[in-house]
């Protein structure tokens, strides 16, 4: 008898493959399995989730219905850049509503509703402090895009996390300088005036 040949590739994803996983982040095909639950058989794409040390098993019938995806094209990159740039849109509701949005956009796995999380979080130096759970929501939606930022652009997560720093700390200046000068003052004037 001979033994049968183990897939490396199924539903168009392949094992040392990286995919984002919504609820995860990006996390890497480590195996295509079988195993049999309640007396029927399941076929399972392992994932690994090296960052958070932990191995997720996937139906592969189900990578549909739960969002699993490859990692995002360089088109979408772009964009995610562009939001980044963008001015923050802060809602004018409580928190706690304002909050949930936030972790649905982050646990969505869609990098621009990530990007829109962190550059509406995000706090340069200039700006008042953020309360702990805004912190929380910055980093969790902050460490989802530079782990995704990271693997498609062959980084490592420090190098992707200052790349988007850079980016929305330039940003912050540019937005700053465009409503001072809409404003008709300038820096040293606002200084004079304190």
């Amino acid at each position: 008898m001979t033994a049968r040949k183990k897939p490396v590739q199924k539903n168009g994803f392949r094992i040392g493959e990286y995919v984002v996983y919504p609820s995860h982040g990006v996390g890497c095909i480590v195996d295509i399995e079988t195993q049999e639950v309640a007396g029927i058989s399941l076929e399972l794409f392992v994932i690994e989730f090296e960052k958070d040390k932990m191995i997720l098993r996937v139906p592969i019938s189900k990578i549909e219905s739960v969002g699993m995806r490859k990692l995002a094209h360089e088109d979408v990159v772009k964009k995610s850049y562009t939001t980044l740039k963008g001015k923050a849109r802060i809602k004018r509701t409580m928190w706690s509503r304002r909050a949930q949005e936030y972790e649905a956009k982050i646990n969505s796995g869609d990098l621009i509703s990530i990007s829109e999380v962190v550059r509406d979080l995000y706090r340069c130096d200039s700006q008042p402090e953020q309360s702990y759970s805004e912190r929380q929501l910055f980093e969790a939606a902050l460490d989802r895009l530079a782990r995704e930022i990271a693997a498609i652009e062959k980084l490592d997560e420090a190098g992707a996390v200052q790349k988007i720093t850079a980016v929305l700390s330039k940003a912050a200046q540019a937005n700053r300088a465009k409503a001072l000068e809409a404003s008709g003052g300038s820096d040293d004037q606002e200084e004079a005036a304190a």
